[in-house]
């Protein structure tokens, strides 16, 4: 009764599958035939050979399973047996039994695209490029022109996969030359010649597309992320926008561009032009809002952000993080004492984003603090809900910092050394206690966490440059305060605050030429208060103190309460 029972089910599986041959296929899937066709074929023959091959695929014999289904399926002529096998054959990576499973599904089902493509990547990959170069040919020459542009990625994208790269490169120049006027045939050869590292060829077919295609954005989009020379590049996209105004990708990359060269007025005009054209354009808004914020027009800034926050509504934006235009309207409205609109624009981001919702959170802790209730502030905090011990560290920082800044410096030191009972050696928790033992002048405490990190992390340049800025502050151990923040400079030599370190270990040392050098560099990257008390001290220093008054005078203009640029004056009795 049971192998009765298995008979009935392999018959309603393959009474489909076992056609009666009477006509060939003309798809992959082969019409089904009548029940006095499918009684008069489904034989107890076939059923054994298919329940064989899928008996012995499951046993891992591939070659048998795939051999066996290739025959049912040649006796058959039914296309989903051929594919069957040849789905044996690649799983049990049988490379020359693959291909003659495909030949005979191509054979089966030449109207199949699926069964085409598989072959021509067999005959790739087993380097039968004559053969793949006349299947691609064909399948090129059978296109309409609208399925032309499909047929065109697909041959480049094939013959990407060909280990010999000019081979591949050659090929396809062959294939597409009877499209050479069509754009999609440059587009595939620029890409080919890109990818096979020959720039020469891809700036000579970009610039025949752009020759033949004169109004097409993706040509000069093409031309010019190709061009080495950004100035060349530049002129490509404004020739272009000259005759088409309204080309909005062209006018974005041309913007982004003059951005690179330092031209921010120009990107702004640009950017400017494409709002006028499209009113709503996010990426426009954004762009003017953050330019806006980096040149301090904080109304113009708060304007584009606020306007570019309105137009998401309820969705997010899938090009770009929207936190950072909400963290900026935030300090906008704090910077003009509005913690409730600040407050306002933080609750607005998303928690999904768990970097973005955590720095939101300690921002909203620290506006809350600023009114005068600390202890509200750090049950914010508390309530936060977070998932990783990255998140939460980070939350515990921030509370530390709050309990820092409200002149609780006792209570922070405690809650950061019992957060390390919990996370043991957590770097990030190790570096805050370290700077609150030094604002409690425990500097031993201080040094030995440093020195931990140095130990669990030796490539962490903040370990090295706060220890050597510390023994330097206090002159002394010198020698030892440059080698350390010397490692730090090298770890990130771009870093301003560690050039700041560099230059004024070099001071202490008495180097006031190398101190000054150093200061300048750290100042032009970063024009920081706390790098103005240095450099201008060297400047003092140096006889040059209208130079250095000027220098503390704009500093304190826009700092007015920054510890270390009093300090300074005070400790040099210096009156702006």
């Amino acid at each position: 009764m049971k192998k009765f029972s298995t008979i009935l089910t392999l018959t309603a599986l393959l009474a489909p599958a076992v056609a009666a041959q009477a006509a060939p296929p003309t798809s992959t899937a082969v019409a089904a035939p009548s029940e006095a066709q499918a009684g008069a074929a489904l034989t107890e023959q076939l059923i054994y050979k298919y329940l064989l091959a899928e008996l012995s695929f499951q046993r891992g014999e591939s070659f048998a399973a795939s051999s066996t289904m290739l025959s049912l399926a040649r006796s058959t002529g039914d296309a989903r047996l051929a594919r069957r096998a040849l789905e044996f054959a690649v799983s049990g990576s049988l490379t020359a039994e693959a291909l003659r499973a495909a030949r005979l599904w191509h054979e089966l089902a030449p109207r199949s695209e699926e069964a085409s493509q598989a072959l021509i990547s067999l005959l790739i990959a087993n380097k039968h490029f004559d053969e793949a170069k006349s299947s691609l040919a064909q399948q090129l020459a059978s296109s309409t022109p609208e399925t032309l542009p499909a047929a065109i990625a697909n041959t480049q994208r094939q013959l990407a996969r060909v280990s010999d790269r000019n081979r591949a490169q050659t090929v396809l120049r062959e294939l597409l030359e009877p499209y050479g006027d069509t754009l999609d045939a440059r587009m595939a050869l620029v890409q080919s010649a890109m990818v096979s590292g020959d720039r020469a060829t891809a700036l000579k077919e970009a610039r025949a597309a752009l020759a033949q295609h004169p109004e097409s954005d993706l040509a000069v989009l093409l031309l010019a992320q190709i061009l080495e020379d950004k100035a060349e590049a530049a002129k490509s996209l404004a020739d272009f926008l000259k005759k088409n105004p309204k080309a909005r990708e062209v006018r974005l990359t041309y913007a982004r561009i003059l951005i690179e060269g330092g031209k921010i007025a120009e990107a702004k005009a640009e950017f400017a032009q494409i709002l006028k054209q499209y009113p709503e354009d996010q990426t426009t808004l954004y762009a003017l809002g953050l330019l806006a914020a980096q040149a301090g027009e904080l109304k113009d800034a708060e304007k584009y952000l606020s306007s570019y926050v309105r137009s998401l509504g309820n969705q997010a934006d899938r090009e770009r993080d929207s936190t950072q235009a909400l963290m900026l309207l935030a300090q906008i409205a704090e910077d003009r004492n509005d913690v409730r609109g600040a407050l306002a624009w933080l609750e607005k981001i998303d928690p999904s984003n768990p970097a973005g919702y955590v720095g939101a959170t300690i921002k909203r802790a620290q506006l809350v603090a600023k009114s005068g209730d600390v202890e509200a502030a750090r049950t914010l905090l508390h309530s936060a809900e977070v998932e990783g011990n990255d998140e939460r560290v980070k939350l515990i920082i921030g509370e530390a910092q709050l309990l820092r800044e409200s002149g609780r410096i006792d209570d922070a030191i405690k809650l950061v050394a019992e957060a390390l009972d919990t996370y043991k050696d957590n770097v990030d928790l190790l570096y805050e206690h370290a700077m609150l033992a030094e604002k409690h002048n425990q500097l031993d405490l201080m040094e030995r966490e440093l020195r931990r990190i140095i130990v669990l992390a030796p490539d962490n340049e903040h370990a090295y440059n706060a220890l050597g800025y510390s023994l330097a502050d206090r002159n002394v151990r010198l020698p030892e305060a440059y080698d350390l923040v010397r490692k730090a400079n090298q770890l990130a030599p771009d870093d301003p605050f560690i050039l700041d370190s560099l230059g004024w270990v070099e001071f202490r040392l008495g180097r006031y030429e190398d101190a000054l050098k150093t200061l300048r560099r750290a100042f032009d990257i970063k024009a920081d208060p706390e790098i103005a008390a240095h450099l201008g001290e060297v400047l003092w220093k140096l006889g040059r103190e209208d130079e250095a008054k000027k220098l503390w005078r704009s500093a304190n203009a826009k700092n007015p309460k920054n510890e270390t640029l009093r300090g300074t004056l005070q400790r040099l009795q210096v009156k702006l």
